[in-house]
């Protein structure tokens, strides 16, 4: 399961192969139970009322005769997935966004070999839903997302600069929030109240934190009261609250936390020595003397989730009842860089969050040659920010540039973003103005080492044999330092025209330390057309069959050659 799936899955099967499949569901998903009633229909019932989500094993027409008198709101029904005998195909009947269903027969498609059927619109052609940004919308949606869809022009009117994934080139953003739509499809994107007419819908962005202070025993329904109130009466929306905040000493008042649960945010505390450094326009010490700081609702407010005030601006000063104390503060939207490690080319071997975050992105920059891998995944609207080979801080800034200007970014590499990548150079310019999101990928050597056999089974070595950044006295001292620890090696940027002899240096160096019947091996493009694998020892590589594509793989003492395969042995036999 990922963090996708419902908690909740009841499975309905009617025959034995569809109980065969349920099983299958059910051993890969620990929260997946086969519901049993007096007959199906009782059975899909009952999986219906007390499930988050719902996998039939049934004919698509029976699921819908016997759901459909249930249906009431899709923001709350479970999500269905309807599989056929053979198990060929998994619909997605019901709940695709809100409830999950796409995802969900996605997954069950994986784990059956089965063909997930997606018929949601925006699915279809590669959109982003307007249900499925994680935020709350109102209004016009089904009547924005069609204009969307059809081509035709829709404003987004958005307060700040928020992160929103790309949209297609008929979303035209304006710099005026309070235009009026005059006939037009419009979007709008603040916490604020606003009319909504049939051509408006509203997203709701994660803006606003309230802060709350209160007495010992302040019953639920007061705080709520007083919340709802102080939001309607500043023009605030609450589906923007991004969380409630207190001191600590509240963390277990129920009335605070039984009011965030009904709003469906978290509630974040704070000690009082936090509390009482941040500045704010109406301290008390009567509130210092109780709980150890002058402020608690307008100090939390600021806080807000993660600590930074310097986003934040206070919209309503603390507003009180007999056991209750409100603030509401707004903070600014940051940009969202994600550094996305591709792998090492082949699609199979990209992970799903890579492909989910380029999805997520508006703005995605790279080495030309690591974004053709990927444009087929690109969402229509997408910049793409290509360059060639060399500029790899021009990269780095023109990505940071981006996502502290407010926009969703994805900087690609290939491998794992973190190893000789873009990763480094990146974050060296990212600062507080910009959440930054690591996709982890298989790098380079780890597919090398896939096609080799077991080389990396032991203690081991990367090495760039690149002097471009690091002297080459400094690379001839880390390859000496493997080579006396005995570490198995993995030269990354082994050879190329301009640098033709440091990869038999470095080979002489670890021959000094290791029989020459050492193997090495050596694998060009992994994963990618042309691949390539090359076996040898280190007394009979030629370093003419290398280039800038390879990876160089050198044995400890104790790697082997079984069965043409090269194997680092754990070292379990020492043992005995």
């Amino acid at each position: 399961m990922n963090d996708t799936t419902p908690a909740r899955i009841g499975l309905v099967a009617a025959t034995a192969a569809g109980r065969r499949h349920a099983d299958t569901l059910a051993a890969a998903w620990p929260h997946a139970r086969l519901v049993e009633g007096d007959s199906v229909a009782d059975a899909l019932r009952a999986a219906w009322a007390g499930c988050d989500a719902v996998v039939a094993f049934l004919a698509t027409g029976a699921v819908v005769r016997v759901l459909a008198p249930l249906l009431g709101d899709k923001r709350t029904d479970p999500a269905v997935v309807v599989v056929d005998e053979a198990a060929r195909h998994a619909v997605a009947l019901l709940g695709g966004h809100a409830g999950g269903g796409n995802d969900l027969a996605e997954q069950v498609g994986v784990l059956l070999d089965a063909r997930p059927v997606v018929t949601t619109a925006t699915d279809a052609v590669g959109l982003p839903g307007l249900d499925t940004l994680g935020w709350p919308v109102r209004g016009a949606v089904a009547a924005v997302s069609r204009a969307i869809l059809d081509g035709e022009p829709v404003e987004l009117v958005a307060d700040a600069a928020w992160p929103l994934p790309a949209l297609p080139p008929n979303v035209h953003t304006t710099a005026h929030p309070d235009a009026t739509a005059d006939g037009r499809y419009r979007l709008l994107v603040t916490d604020r109240v606003v009319p909504i007419d049939a051509r408006t819908a509203v997203l709701r962005p994660p803006s606003l934190v309230a802060g709350v202070g209160a007495s010992r025993g302040v019953p639920a329904a007061e705080v709520a009261e007083l919340l709802h109130r102080v939001l309607a009466e500043a023009g605030l929306d609450p589906a923007s609250l991004r969380c409630l905040a207190s001191a600590d000493v509240k963390a277990d008042e129920a009335g605070i936390r039984s009011t965030a649960d009904a709003l469906g945010v978290p509630l974040v505390t704070w000690p009082a020595t936090r509390l009482a450094a941040v500045d704010v326009p109406h301290p008390s010490e009567v509130v210092r003397a109780a709980v150890g700081t002058p402020s608690v609702a307008e100090a939390a407010a600021l806080l807000g989730a993660d600590g930074r005030t310097d986003d934040a601006t206070l919209l309503v000063g603390k507003t009180a009842t007999a056991m209750a104390t409100v603030a509401v503060a707004r903070h600014a939207p940051r940009g969202r860089l994600a550094v996305v490690g591709l792998g090492p080319g082949a699609a199979d071997l990209r992970t799903p969050q890579a492909v989910a975050e380029l999805r997520r992105a508006a703005v995605v920059v790279g080495l030309d040659q690591y974004v053709d891998q990927v444009r087929d995944v690109l969402r229509p609207g997408t910049q793409v920010l290509a360059s060639s080979l060399g500029a790899e801080q021009a990269r780095a800034r023109a990505a940071v540039a981006e996502a502290a200007a407010g926009r969703a970014v994805a900087l690609v590499g290939s491998g794992d973003a973190g190893v000789y990548a873009m990763a480094s150079p990146a974050l060296e310019y990212a600062d507080e103005r910009i959440d930054v999101v690591g996709v982890p990928g298989v790098t380079a050597a780890l597919a090398a080492g896939a096609l080799l056999g077991a080389p990396l089974g032991h203690d081991h070595a990367y090495v760039s044999l690149s002097d471009l950044h690091t002297p080459w006295e400094v690379i001839e001292r880390r390859v000496t330092a493997a080579a006396e620890g005995d570490f198995v090696t993995v030269f990354y940027n082994p050879r190329s025209r301009a640098r033709d002899w440091q990869l038999g240096t470095a080979l002489g160096i670890l021959g000094a330390h290791r029989p020459p019947d050492t193997p090495v091996g050596v694998v060009r493009n992994a994963s990618r057309p042309g691949q390539r694998v090359h076996l040898a020892t280190v007394a009979t590589l030629d370093p003419a069959v290398v280039d800038m594509y390879s990876v160089v793989v050198v044995g400890n003492s104790d790697t082997r050659l079984v069965a043409g395969r090269m194997v680092t042995p754990r070292g379990y036999r020492w043992r005995s």
